[in-house]
């Protein structure tokens, strides 16, 4: 199947940050309480290693993603790790909370394009669930913005283009109604939009059908990577790998050259 590049409301600077939050906060909450990402833990573990980095910069970050179950795991094995949240849309309440849980997450509340990281954000680039929204062109942004600037990037799907994938999708509203009641902070705002007038359900909806269609395949990634300049400087996994619950596609690249992380 084609890749197909629709929109997604989450992607809108119209769309009301609100309902963009309940949004990831549904994502975050799902994410951690699946482990989606447990299996692709010993390779984060060996990338962390094999560029001695203790900080993790994590780019379109939502609201925490899967990572804050997957930080846990990260630190059994990366004793000095830190972890900085950014987000084109910061939000910050969730930020704020995944700080309060977890001591050695801090985060960013102004806004961080993935394409162009600020130089002074040096560490191990992450990418959970959101590589999906750039479209080829910025693709080649984000990876040549961490080529230039010799900091190691990992990005992670568990989505892709075909039918089991768009189908469970496509029944990604009954676990927003089963959920929402247990995702903190509480709300009645959320309970509001979720039940009775039923946006978020739809949204997520939508946005996961479309995450689906825009997802990168394995040979797309590579390549993305071919169109990136001096892309021999680094070393690229490029895997899509089973798991407990479906399976992860994500590209790690690390630069041969070493800097201090």
């Amino acid at each position: 199947m084609k890749r197909i590049h629709l929109f997604e409301f989450e992607d809108q600077t119209w769309f009301p940050s609100f309902l963009r939050n309940y949004v990831t906060d549904f994502l975050q909450f799902l994410s951690n309480k699946a482990k989606v990402y447990q299996s692709v833990v010993p390779e984060i573990n060996q990338a962390l290693k094999q560029t001695n980095s203790t900080k993790i910069i994590d780019l379109g970050s939502g609201s925490g993603g899967g990572l804050l179950w997957l930080a846990t795991e990260l630190k059994k094995e990366n004793a000095d790790l830190q972890i900085v949240l950014t987000d084109l849309y910061p939000n910050e309440t969730a930020f704020n909370n995944a700080a309060k849980l977890l001591p050695y997450f801090t985060y960013l509340n102004q806004p961080v394009n993935a394409t162009s990281v600020p130089e002074t954000l040096k560490g191990f680039r992450t990418m959970f669930l959101s590589f999906h929204h750039f479209k080829p062109e910025q693709g080649v942004q984000i990876l040549q913005n961490a080529v230039n600037s010799n900091q190691p990037i990992g990005i992670f799907e568990i989505q892709d283009r075909s039918v089991p994938s768009i189908i469970a999708m496509l029944l990604s509203p009954i676990s927003v109604l089963f959920t929402t009641p247990f995702i903190k902070p509480f709300s009645l705002f959320r309970l509001l939009f979720t039940y009775i007038i039923p946006i978020i359900p739809i949204i997520v909806l939508w946005d996961g059908v479309v995450s689906s269609l825009r997802t990168y395949s394995v040979e797309e990634m590579q390549q993305l990577i071919k169109s990136v300049e001096n892309n021999e400087n680094f070393l690229w996994q490029i895997e899509k790998k089973k798991a407990k619950m479906g399976f992860v596609i994500y590209t790690i690249g690390i630069p041969k050259k070493q800097n201090s992380l």
